[in-house]
């Protein structure tokens, strides 16, 4: 059996220096006994899975409206997507993937209702509380919200997965998390930050392809479709566009 101590040792050897390794971890807030299987990065990232506001992403989407169809994503689908991409790059950097991982499925926690658009109309709503940004959001809910131990409130997560999710925005007054001088993000946190992009990129395009609203001759003007879809047309004659659509998103991932 594999014990956490094992894991750390491994850290130590396959990941890179400029890795973040979980034995050297600044610890959570609330000081907590050790588990004797997982490291501290696993458990955040299992605690984050559990929460109520991880659930609640299933109804949040990120462009269409929930009753439009189960085809569309959602935060939750989003989110996961971002974990995937996000440890298959940390894998290939020598990376922490359970880091990037906690980090990825937080980083939309605090996202509310009807994307972007959403967000900016609680920020004005909120203009005279100290608005409305929803990393800060999700820091509150990790932090704050969410009612699991009868120690403390939160989730007390790691200071790494924390500094991760804020993404270096803070409220100077107020400050959810001390950074304590650190000026740039772990590698881990700007690999998700990275992929979140990736993710969202690739993945409209498949929606709205899929909803109508995007047509080919729209796509086709973008240079990275035109690219990987000449060279499907070079490997395969005959595509139809569902199968194309597919093909081609892969690609850009």
């Amino acid at each position: 059996m594999i014990k956490r101590q094992d894991i750390e040792k491994i850290e130590q050897s396959a990941l890179a220096s400029y890795a973040v390794k979980s034995g050297e971890s600044r610890g959570r807030q609330h000081k907590e006994k050790e588990h004797p299987y997982r490291t501290r990065f696993q458990r955040d990232r299992d605690r984050v899975i559990h929460t109520s506001a991880f659930r609640r992403l299933e109804y949040k989407t990120q462009v269409f409206v929930y009753h439009e169809g189960d085809y569309y994503r959602t935060r939750l689908t989003h989110s996961l997507e971002v974990a995937q991409i996000t440890r298959s790059i940390c894998k290939s950097l020598q990376l922490n993937e359970d880091l990037a991982e906690a980090i990825a499925l937080s980083h939309d926690l605090g996202h509310p209702p009807f994307g972007h658009t959403g967000q900016t109309v609680l920020n004005q709503l909120m203009r005279g509380n100290g608005g409305f940004e929803h990393n800060k959001q999700s820091l509150r809910i990790v932090k704050l919200l969410e009612k699991r131990y009868p120690e403390f409130d939160g989730l007390n997560l790691t200071w790494e997965v924390l500094e991760g999710i804020s993404k270096h925005s803070r409220d100077e007054e107020n400050p959810l998390i001390t950074l304590d001088g650190y000026r740039f993000p772990s590698l881990e946190a700007q690999v998700a930050d990275v992929a979140d992009g990736i993710a969202y990129n690739a993945h409209d395009l498949d929606d709205g392809i899929t909803s109508n609203l995007l047509d080919l001759g729209q796509i086709r003007k973008v240079a990275l479709w035109r690219e990987n879809e000449k060279q499907l047309d070079q490997k395969y004659s005959n595509l139809d566009l569902t199968l194309k659509k597919y093909q081609v998103v892969r690609r850009i991932i």
